[in-house]
C-alpha cells in the first residue's frame, strides 16, 4: 500500500505539488492522470525518497522509503527507461541492481524472461529502442519481487502489441495483491488499464474515485442524430429546451434522451436516419475536469489554419 499524506513541494516561489493526499491500495491498478505540469512526477519522486517533500508524508507499505533496508524487496520502480549506462549489457545492468539489494543472480534471468528480453540480454542497453528500454525498465522493477511497483508512462515507445502485453502485465501484477500505480497520458489505455483513478492538477488533488465514477462525474445526456430534416429537427428541439449543436453533419442534442429525440421527431413527421445516445469516455471526463488546470494552452486548429499553418 502506498500512503500520501498533505504532500507538498515548492521550489521557490511555485508550488509543484499542494497538500495531495490520496492512498494506493493493493489488488488493483491505480491510474495516476494529470495534465503536463500537474505534479505527477514529483509526487512518485517524493514517494520513492527521490525529492524530500516541503510537508507531508508518503509511506510504502507504512514507512518512508529511505527507511527500507533492502527497498527493492519492498517496492520496485520505472521512472525513466533511458538511465541505463548505454555501454552496459541488459543482463549487467540487472545484475549490479540485484548485487545492491543482495538479491540472487539468478533472478535476473527470470525477470528478463518476464520482459522478452532474453534474446537480447547481452546487448548493449545503448543500442535499444525505446520500447525495449521500457521493458529493461519493468525488468529492473520487478527484480525483488516486491509487493509495490510504480510505473511512470510505461507504455511510450510500445508498439500496438506491446502496450496490449504491458496493461495485461500490470492487471496480472495487481491481481496477485500487489499494489500498482501507473502514470500515462495514453487515456484510451488507461480506461482499459485501471481500476482507480487518482486525477491532479496544477498540484492539487481533482478527483480519488474509480474509473466509472469519474466518468459519470463528467457525463452529461448526449445524442447524435441525423435527418434530412435537420433545420426542423433543430428548430423542434429548441422549442422543447434542449440545446441542438451541428456536428460533422448531424446534430448534437444536449440535455435529451434518445427516446425523447425519437418521439418529437415522429411527432413532427420527421425522418431519422441516425439515432444514437453518446456515453462520455475517460479522455472526456479528463478534459471536461482538467480543462482549466492545463498550464499551457496551444493554440486551436481552426487559428492555425486562419494563421496560414
Amino acid at each position: 500500500m502506498i500512503e500520501v499524506t498533505g504532500l507538498t513541494k515548492t521550489y521557490g516561489s511555485t508550488t509543484a505539488v499542494d497538500d495531495v493526499t490520496f492512498t494506493v491500495r493493493p489488488g488493483i491498478v491505480t491510474g495516476f492522470l494529470g495534465p503536463n505540469g500537474a505534479g505527477k512526477s514529483t509526487t512518485m519522486r517524493m514517494i520513492l525518497g527521490l525529492d524530500t517533500p516541503t510537508a507531508g508524508t508518503a509511506l510504502i507499505e507504512g514507512k518512508r522509503y529511505r527507511e527500507l533496508t533492502r527497498p527493492m524487496r519492498t517496492v520496485g520502480a520505472l521512472l525513466d527507461a533511458k538511465w541505463v549506462h548505454p555501454n552496459r549489457s541488459a543482463r549487467a545492468h540487472l545484475r549490479w541492481l540485484a548485487a545492491s539489494n543482495g538479491l540472487p543472480d539468478s533472478r535476473v534471468d527470470e525477470v528478463l524472461r518476464q520482459v522478452g528480453l532474453t534474446e537480447v540480454a547481452g546487448k548493449r542497453a545503448g543500442g535499444f529502442s525505446l520500447g525495449m528500454s521500457q521493458r529493461l525498465g519493468l525488468a529492473g522493477a520487478l527484480l525483488g519481487d516486491p509487493r509495490v511497483l510504480l510505473f511512470d508512462e510505461p507504455v511510450n515507445g510500445l508498439d500496438p502489441e506491446g502496450i496490449v502485453w504491458i496493461r495485461r502485465f500490470m492487471q496480472a501484477l495487481a491481481a496477485e495483491g500487489r499494489t500498482v500505480l501507473v502514470s500515462s497520458h495514453l487515456l484510451s489505455e488507461m480506461a482499459q488499464t485501471a481500476d482507480h483513478l487518482v486525477v491532479i492538477g496544477r498540484g492539487k488533488l481533482i478527483a480519488d474515485t474509480s474509473v466509472k465514477e469519474f466518468v459519470d462525474r463528467a457525463s452529461e445526456d448526449v445524442v447524435m442524430v441525423r435527418s434530412p430534416q435537420l433545420d426542423e429537427l433543430r428548430a423542434a428541439l429548441t422549442e422543447r429546451g434542449h440545446t441542438a449543436v451541428d456536428d460533422d453533419g448531424a446534430l448534437r442534442v444536449s440535455g435529451a434522451t434518445t427516446a425523447e429525440v425519437g418521439e418529437l421527431a415522429a411527432a413532427r413527421s420527421i425522418v431519422l436516419h441516425e439515432l444514437a445516445g453518446r456515453s462520455a469516455s475517460l479522455e472526456d471526463a479528463f478534459m471536461k475536469l482538467t480543462g482549466g488546470d492545463v498550464e499551457f494552452h496551444g493554440t486551436g486548429v481552426d487559428d492555425m489554419m486562419k494563421g496560414g499553418l
